[in-house]
Formats: C-alpha cells, sequence, structure tokens
C-alpha cells in the first residue's frame, strides 16, 4: 500500500468536502456509488458494537414536500439532492433489552457467558452514568453512534467526487409525526438522529474552507 498515497486522497476529500446547500438535480448518484456510502455506514464503528442505527432514504417527493414543512434547515436540499438520508437512532439500548440480547446472540454470535459478561459491564455503566432509566439519556447515547456512521459516509462519498450535508435543522418531534404518519417508524424504539444530503454541488463554493490552526486545537500531555 503507498500510504503516503492514501493520506493525501484522504486529506483532498476532506478539503473538498463541504456543506452543500443547492445540489444540481440534474445529476443522480449511481446505485454502485450509493451503495458504496452505504457500505461506509454499514461497516461504521458503534459503542460495543451494537449499530443502533437504521438508515431511512427518502426519494419520495410527496414525503420530502412533506418534511420541508418541519425542516427548515434542509429545505433546499430535499428540494435538490439526488440522496437523502434521516439516520434513525435506537431508544431500546438498556442493558437487558431484547434488542441488545437479540444483536449479541444472532448478529455479534457470542455465546452465552460472554453476553452475560458484555450486558453486566453495560448496566455496571448505565447505573453508572444514571442513564439507566432514562430513555431520553439512552437515545441520546445511540444518537452520538449515528454521527460517526454519517460522517464515514460523507468522508467515503468526498473520496469520489460526491457531495454531502449533514443536518440539524428539523423539528425532532414533528419529523418524527411525519414518519409514523408514513409507517416508516414502526413501533416506539425509534427517534430521528440527524439529516444528510448526497448529491453533485451545482456550484463550487464562494469562499475556501477555513478551520482553526492545529496548534490551536491540540495538546499533548
Amino acid at each position: 500500500m503507498n500510504t503516503d498515497l492514501v493520506k493525501e486522497q484522504v486529506i483532498n476529500a476532506l478539503q473538498f468536502r463541504h456543506a452543500t446547500k443547492h445540489f444540481d438535480n440534474s445529476k443522480k448518484i449511481s446505485e454502485e456509488d450509493f451503495n458504496y456510502i452505504l457500505e461506509a455506514g454499514r461497516l461504521s464503528p458503534s459503542s460495543l458494537g451494537f449499530e443502533p442505527w437504521k438508515f431511512l432514504i427518502v426519494q419520495n417527493p410527496e414525503i420530502r414536500e412533506r418534511l420541508k414543512e418541519v425542516s427548515l434547515g434542509a429545505v433546499s436540499q430535499l428540494d435538490t439532492a439526488s440522496h437523502f438520508i434521516i439516520i434513525l437512532s435506537r431508544t431500546d439500548v438498556r442493558y437487558d433489552s431484547e434488542y441488545i440480547f437479540e444483536h449479541m446472540k444472532n448478529v455479534q454470535k457470542m455465546p452465552d457467558e460472554i453476553m452475560e459478561f458484555v450486558s453486566n459491564a453495560l448496566k455496571d455503566t448505565q447505573e453508572a452514568r444514571e442513564t439507566i432509566n432514562n430513555e431520553r439519556a439512552l437515545y441520546d447515547w445511540s444518537s452520538k453512534q449515528s454521527y460517526i456512521a454519517m460522517a464515514n459516509m460523507m468522508t467515503s462519498a468526498a473520496l469520489i467526487g460526491i457531495d454531502s450535508c449533514p443536518m440539524e435543522g428539523f423539528n425532532y418531534d414533528e419529523v418524527e409525526n411525519i414518519l409514523k404518519e408514513e409507517n416508516l417508524i414502526k413501533g416506539e424504539n425509534w427517534k430521528p438522529s440527524v439529516m444528510v444530503a448526497f448529491g453533485y454541488r451545482k456550484e463550487d463554493p464562494k469562499r475556501a474552507k477555513t478551520r482553526r490552526n492545529l496548534n490551536d486545537i491540540i495538546e499533548f500531555v
């Protein structure tokens, strides 16, 4: 592996990426390329490997139109993005929930004694953080994981010249209500976490990327 080349490609992709407000709606991401972006999300790390997320890909124009009414920070992206994702986060991530045990057994293929050990460790953590009986705190824990997947998808997209934009500018309760009315959230174990749009920029950014100097944000101890 040419590590210098890989490093250059990643840094170039991060320089290329910007929060695209207006996409060229005449250009669509190919199925192959979008599957690659989704795979980057699927392979993303999560705490204890519990993958407390779902990627809801909203392509239906009628649903996008409904979402615009309660997503002021995403109107132009809903209008123009090739692909639009709402990442849902789980709320049923208590140490003893059915989801946690099902995931350990059927996805992670853990033996019973390891499942018991992990469950007890998670119980201790959730008790220490006083989240064990707090659905909002458990959702927040899941939601943090979803940002890892989103970041990986955006970087992977940028590596092949595809633009993106992450968004929190929406009414969470109203978006949740719409998704339930459209039968896209079934049950009570999911809540919207963040939105992210993908496509091809309509025009280049009007200014160069700005970031704080590296020395301003790091400290070795």
